[in-house]
Order: C-alpha cells, then structure tokens, then sequence
C-alpha cells in the first residue's frame, strides 16, 4: 500500500499521515503500511478527533494505553456503499423503517450502509414476510440492541480490567500488548455466539412452556385485561434495607459485593415462572406468572436472611404493560411504592395477593395506606409462613 492509498484509507492526508510518523505516535510503521500500521493511525485518527494532542496519543501508545484499540481492527467491516434508496429497492424494507430500526440497533443512521448491514436487513425483511406483526418486530429489534449493547459492553470492560490492565503492570511494550490482546481477542470471538446461540435456545424453550402453562392457568376476567400487550402478572420488589448506609461505613467495593450475593440469592431461589426484570443499583424488579409461588418464595427467602443490611420485600398482582421486555402502568407503580414502605426483613402484599394466595400464608392487615402518587389508599399486609400445625 502506497502512503497515498495509506492515507485514503485512514481518512486524512498524506502529509498528516507522514507527520504521525515523523512524531512517534506510529511506532509499527517499518518502512512499509502494513495493515497493524494502519489499524494503529486509524486509532490516532480517532483521538484526534476527540480532541487528543499528539503529545498526548504518543503517551499513552509507549505506555500501552491504547493497545486494546488495535482489537477493533478485527470487526472492520466492508466499507459505507449503499444509501438508504438502495437498501429499500433490494430488500423490500420503506427506508424511514430501516433508519429506524438502524437506530434501535446502535448502529449507524447516516444515509449509508454496508454489505453486511444489507444483510441484517434481510434477515428482518425475511421475519416480516413469515407473518411476523412489525410492533412486536421493533420492539425485539430494541430489547436486541439494549442487550447485546450490553454484552459487548461486558466483554470489553472485562477484558480491559482482567487482561489489559495486568499487562500494563507487566511492563510488556505496546506492541506486545497489542498482540497479546489481538490475539486473545480472534480466539475467544468465534466462540461468542455459539455460546449466545445455545444459551437463546435454552431459554427461548423455558419461556415458551411458562407461557404455554401461563395460558392454562389464567383466569378469565373481562375489562382489566383487554389490549394487545396487558397482561395479568405477579409484580415484586426487593431491595436493602440501609444499603446507602453500609456503602458508607463499609466502601463501594464491600457494598457492591454484598449486592451481587443478594442479586444472585434472588436469582437463583426464584420460581420457574418468575425472573429478574432488572437492577438498579440494590433493587430488584421481579415478574412471575403465579401470584401465589411469587408470595410464597418471598416470604421463604426472606426467612433465610441473617445477614444485614436484610431485604425488604413487597409483591402485588395486577395487570401491566408489555413493552420491550419490561413492565409498565399503575400496578408496577404502586408495587414500587409498597416495597418503600416496608422495613428490613419485611414482606409487605396487596389485596389481590391475599386473596389468591388464601391460606397458604399468614397475613397481618397493616391498614389503607395513601402511597406518593395515587389518589386512593392502597390496603398493605404484612406477610409471614404460616405457624406449622
């Protein structure tokens, strides 16, 4: 490759191009552009424009702070060719949908596209054409893109701290870690999504028999339920009594233990039709579709803590939103407001939960307690095992 081509290639001129070189902040380049040299001004062009000196980028490459930037070289894809017109004509797809659903994914929304965006739009052109209703196709489209984003976030921040850190401490020279890190990288990639693939299988069949034994089980109410995506769930919120204080007495990093031993507690005693809907930060959003199972879990896992800062708990039953794999509307609300309102070691519940659950549980009447945000007063018990015997 030519300094020319070189320079097309990266995006910048020539002359800028010699001048990196002539400034040290292409230590790769030999006398010849090699594609290392240029994945290397690749990474500098986008320092540059995120407003990095020259003196700045050429620290941190001899400290090999910028080696794990080389990875990105291996996802480099085929290069911007096609507008927004031309992936309509070829997949069938309106354009402002596929800028919208370019968008949900993270990815780029300019008026141009690659080969393998063409691709990906196929494959979505394809589920639309199987009959597929385009709501329930967007709303997959987001919870992919907010989850992978996800997981790709995962991967990267893992490996910078278990893998790229250690090396830096190692005093391995840039050009080692860039290897090292490369070539970790191409090894574990192909791995990623048979992995995803299996674990989507797994749980793709789990959900398919809750939903199947969910139908079976419900029952039929006129009014409450009627609207695409309402559906009648069991809705619990747990989090620590006093977290904030013990990340003050005990630091971040003893706090965030603690948490994670409490999110997987949760996690893992939860009923085969309940999951975590999310955390944020120490709570715990939980769905299910048995009232009952849901009741009874929460007050058995709550008789297992010892250990402070302890739980606290609330769980109602009502009808929600669906949306892009979460939960919404006033029954989601008021649950959030009655687990404010417990203390640790306590399970608050709503009428609906006594009533489904009977006698299966004990239940103290607290009273009607007017929570922030709703007019009328909600009624709150407090739930306990029921005395053996």
């Amino acid at each position: 490759m030519t300094l020319d081509e070189a320079a097309a290639s990266v995006g910048i001129s020539a002359a800028t191009l010699r001048r990196w070189v002539r400034d040290g902040v292409l230590p790769e380049y030999r006398g010849e552009w090699t594609p290392e040299v240029i994945g290397q001004a690749r990474l500098v062009a986008r320092m540059r424009e995120r407003g990095h000196s020259l003196s700045e980028i050429r620290a941190a490459t001899e400290e090999g702070r910028l080696a794990f930037g080389h990875v990105a070289d291996l996802f480099s894809g085929n290069e911007p060719a096609l507008t927004l017109r031309d992936a309509s004509r070829r997949t069938g797809l309106d354009a402002e949908l596929i800028e919208r659903l370019m968008t949900m994914l993270g990815m780029r929304t300019a008026d141009t596209l690659t080969e393998d965006d063409l691709e990906l739009l196929r494959y979505v052109a394809a589920v639309l054409e199987a009959g597929l209703p385009l709501e329930a196709m967007l709303q997959l489209t987001r919870v992919y893109g907010q989850a992978l984003a996800q997981i790709a976030d995962a991967e990267v921040r893992l490996v910078h701290l278990y893998v790229h850190e250690p090396l830096m401490r190692s005093g391995s020279s840039a050009a080692e870690m860039a290897d090292e890190l490369v070539g970790l990288t191409g090894s574990l990639l192909p791995l990623a999504s048979p992995v995803l693939d299996q674990i989507h299988r797994r749980m793709l069949a789990h959900f398919i028999e809750q939903d199947v034994v969910g139908h079976m089980e419900a029952e039929l109410e006129d009014g409450d339920g009627s609207g695409v995506g309402r559906m009648r769930v069991a809705i619990a919120f747990a989090d620590l009594a006093g977290y904030t204080r013990l990340t003050e007495e005990e630091g971040e990093l003893h706090a965030l233990d603690v948490v994670e031993r409490f999110t997987d507690a949760v996690t893992v005693t939860l009923p085969d039709d309940a999951r975590v809907i999310k955390t944020i930060g120490d709570e715990v959003m939980i769905v299910g579709s048995d009232p009952v199972a849901l009741a009874e879990w929460a007050v058995g896992f709550q008789a297992l803590q010892s250990e402070r800062p302890l739980p606290r708990i609330a769980v109602h039953y009502g009808y929600a939103l669906y949306r892009d794999g979460d939960y919404y509307g006033r029954e989601v609300n008021l649950a959030s407001r009655v687990a404010a309102r417990s203390a640790g070691g306590e399970v608050l519940v709503t009428r609906p939960i006594v009533d489904a659950v009977g006698s299966e549980l004990e239940f103290d009447r607290i009273g009607e307690v007017r929570l922030k945000g709703f007019t009328a007063p909600t009624e709150i018990f407090l739930a306990r095992p029921r005395p053996e015997g």
